[in-house]
């Protein structure tokens, strides 16, 4: 077994996004690790009755978005009809793939209450052969998705997408993806399986703990290299994603809310768009 090193710390910094509201991004995300290209820890934010933003209406195509909540409650709608909510530990995995225009809105309850807001929303890119496939939603409410604690009870995971400690994931998705929700208590240690043929990153959002010796602390991104296994530990306790997925080695044009391969095949999105054809 290969253990896979730091070789890069991303730090974040906060930024606005759709209405208005409050994400914690990596520097330079979008082009450091095939086949993500965003990262957004959106929030924590404690909002106020009727403060609550979102994302009005908005178009997609060529990749897919995914989002956790943590706290708080999200209401989506799309232009083919669906719709739904997401409450703390939902996810919403949605393949935009030929076009989807949606909104994600807080949901009514919670805007007229007000509580605190907090989740991610991770982008993965699709090979060029899937980016026109038809769009689909999997909605997984928390109690769908698989959890796991260690023997000692000192690391939980929450399996979004891959496998941890055993437990595997619900989700279908269209290349391989790792996507792991860990929590670790104080002098706690985890080797986490990754196969070799996948990037892999690890996003810490509460404390700190120590990938192969090296520290990375609260709102830093760490990029591996190769190796098959993540040795992490934590003395204090600490709170991560893993992300992992292929090296899709594809040229990538982007414009907003479009990812495709070529400058071409953005500005078609761009007109089906405006000729109302996109999805």
């Amino acid at each position: 077994m290969i253990n896979r090193s730091v070789k890069a710390l991303v730090p974040t910094h906060t930024v606005l996004e759709g209405g208005g509201f409050k994400v914690r991004r990596p520097v330079a995300m979008g082009a450091l690790m095939s086949p993500f290209l965003l990262l957004d820890e959106m929030g924590p934010v404690n909002y106020g009755p009727k403060e609550a933003i979102g994302a009005p209406s908005h178009p997609h195509r060529g990749f897919e978005t995914v989002t956790y909540m943590l706290e708080g409650a999200m209401q989506h709608a799309d232009s083919a009809g669906n719709s739904g909510d997401l409450n703390p530990g939902d996810v919403q995995w949605m393949t935009a793939g030929r076009g989807i225009i949606h909104s994600e809105l807080p949901h009514p309850d919670f805007y007229d209450a007000g509580g605190v807001m907090h989740g991610f929303q991770i982008w993965v890119n699709l090979p060029a052969k899937d980016k026109m496939m038809e769009p689909r939603y999997q909605d997984i409410p928390s109690g769908d998705l698989p959890t796991v604690e260690s023997t000692d009870g000192k690391v939980w995971a929450k399996v979004v997408a891959g496998e941890a400690m055993g437990a595997k994931a619900v989700i279908d998705t269209v290349i391989p993806i790792q996507y792991i929700h860990y929590r670790m208590k104080e002098d706690s240690h985890i080797d986490h399986k990754v196969g070799s043929d996948l990037n892999a990153m690890v996003y810490v959002f509460g404390g700190e703990i120590e990938i192969n010796g090296k520290v990375v602390e609260d709102g830093q991104l760490a990029l591996l290299d190769e190796g098959d296994t993540i040795d992490i530990a934590s003395k204090e306790g600490g709170e991560f994603l893993i992300l992992a997925g292929p090296e899709i080695n594809e040229p990538i044009a982007r414009y907003g809310p479009f990812v495709m391969n070529t400058r071409q095949e953005i500005h078609q999105a761009v007109i089906d768009y405006q000729n109302g054809t996109l999805a």
